[in-house]
C-alpha cells in the first residue's frame, strides 16, 4: 500500500493511492496515519477492506508528510561510502547517529526555509525506514519483523550549524521544515528490493545527486537492529538512512541552497517531492 497524508497542515486526512493511481479517503477506517496506527495490524485491516468504493480526494490537495507526529525522528550519518569520501571523511566502522527534532517535519512538497544569517543551507535525498512495531534490542535477521514501510525523506542540514557551532549535528538538522517527509509510506510488500533502489535529486532542474541504495555501507537490517541496542523504537518511528555523494557541501567550490532555489527528490516506488526555499 501507499498510503499518505491530505489536506492543509494541521488538517490532514490520511488517505491510500490505489491501483488506478486515485487518491481515497481512509478516514472511515483510521482517524490519522499516527504512531497509534502506524502499525501491521492497521495495515492489515486496511488491505483486506475494500477500499474502492471510498471517496476520493483531489490529487491538487496539499499532501503532508506520511506520518504525523512520529515520537521519533533518528538518522544515520556518512551511510554511503562515495559521500564520505566527497566530504573528507572515513568510512565509519558502525552507523553514526544523531537526531532531528520532530518539529522540522514537513510535508514532500512544503517550502523549506532559509533563515537570516544562514549560509550553507544543503540537500540530502534519503531512503526513510517507518517503523510499525515495538522494537528493543533485536537481531539483523528480526529488523523485518519491525519494518512497517519505507518512505522518501530529505535530510535538509545547514552545514555551519551542523559542524561549525558547538555541540552535536542536531543542531544543523532540526530547524522547522528541514525535514520533508513523504508523499508516501510504502509498504515493505511493494517494494522487490530495498538494497537496490535509484535515487536523485535535482536543484533548479540540475542533476546533483545520482545514487543506489545498493551503496549504502548499512543496510536496513543493520541500522534498526543497531539503533535498537541504543534506545527502544515504537510505531510511527522513522529512521532516515544517509544520503549518497552530490550534497553542496562536497563540491569544489561548495555550493549552497538559496531562497527561490526548486528542489526535486525522487526514489524508486516511493514517490517524488518537490520543495522551494523560502527566505523567512
Amino acid at each position: 500500500m501507499k498510503l499518505l497524508r491530505v489536506g492543509q497542515k494541521g488538517n490532514e486526512k490520511p488517505a491510500v493511492l490505489d491501483k488506478d493511481g486515485k487518491i481515497r479517503d481512509i478516514s472511515s477506517h483510521i482517524s490519522d496515519l499516527t504512531p497509534d496506527n502506524v502499525n501491521f495490524e492497521t495495515i492489515t485491516n486496511l488491505q483486506s477492506a475494500d477500499l474502492s468504493s471510498l471517496p476520493e480526494l483531489s490529487s491538487s490537495e496539499r499532501v503532508g508528510s506520511c506520518v504525523a507526529k512520529p515520537g521519533k525522528f533518528v538518522a544515520i550519518g556518512l551511510n554511503y561510502s562515495d559521500h564520505a569520501a566527497e566530504t573528507g571523511a572515513e568510512v565509519p566502522s558502525e552507523p553514526i547517529m544523531f537526531m532531528k527534532a520532530t518539529s522540522c517535519i514537513a510535508g514532500p512538497n512544503d517550502d523549506v526555509e532559509i533563515v537570516s544569517g544562514s549560509k550553507k543551507l544543503d540537500w540530502e535525498v534519503e531512503l526513510g525506514i517507518v517503523i510499525g512495531r515495538e522494537t528493543k534490542h533485536i537481531s539483523e535477521d528480526k529488523a523485518q519483523d519491525h519494518i512497517l514501510g519505507y518512505c522518501l525523506v530529505n535530510d535538509v542540514s545547514e552545514r555551519e550549524w551542523q559542524i561549525e557551532k558547538m555541540g552535536q549535528w542536531v543542531k544543523g538538522k532540526s530547524h522547522d521544515t528541514y525535514g520533508p517527509v513523504g508523499p508516501y509510506l510504502v509498504t515493505k510488500d511493494e517494494i522487490s528490493d530495498i538494497n537496490n533502489l535509484k535515487m536523485s535529486l535535482d536543484v533548479n532542474g540540475n542533476r546533483m545527486q545520482t545514487g543506489n541504495t545498493s551503496t549504502m555501507i548499512f543496510n536496513v537490517n543493520v541500522i534498526v537492529s543497531y539503533v535498537s541496542k541504543f534506545m527502544s523504537l515504537q510505531p510511527g518511528d522513522i529512521i532516515t538512512t544517509g544520503t549518497p555523494p552530490g550534497v553542496g557541501m562536497g563540491m569544489k567550490p561548495q555550493q549552497f541552497l538559496k531562497a527561490g532555489d526548486k528542489m526535486k527528490l525522487s526514489i524508486e516506488n516511493l514517490g517524488e517531492q518537490n520543495s522551494k526555499v523560502v527566505a523567512i
